[in-house]
């Protein structure tokens, strides 16, 4: 089974937001700082285009959450997490 990948940085409210979310639900996710993996902005933008943050990725499937609001958020996971491979 897959972990996600949460990709964040600790000056990220948006992050932080993401985090509690994942957390509150218990959902397994792997954290990647990408202020300590600069290879992940790398990641980030091939994926997105742009260097946004939060950037989660479960599957080879991204979204984010940027402008974080946690209905879309939960129902953009959702999707995520039942994305067909």
């Amino acid at each position: 089974m897959s972990i996600l990948t949460l990709y964040s940085a600790n000056w990220c409210p948006d992050c932080h937001a993401a985090k509690r979310v994942l957390d509150e639900k218990g959902i397994e996710y792997n954290l990647v700082d990408i202020e300590e993996n600069q290879e992940a902005v790398d990641i980030i933008i091939a994926a997105r285009g742009k260097r946004v943050l939060p950037t989660l990725e479960y599957n080879g499937s991204y979204m984010d959450g940027n402008h974080f609001d946690r209905e879309k958020f939960e129902k953009e996971l959702d999707e995520l997490f039942n994305k067909k491979q």
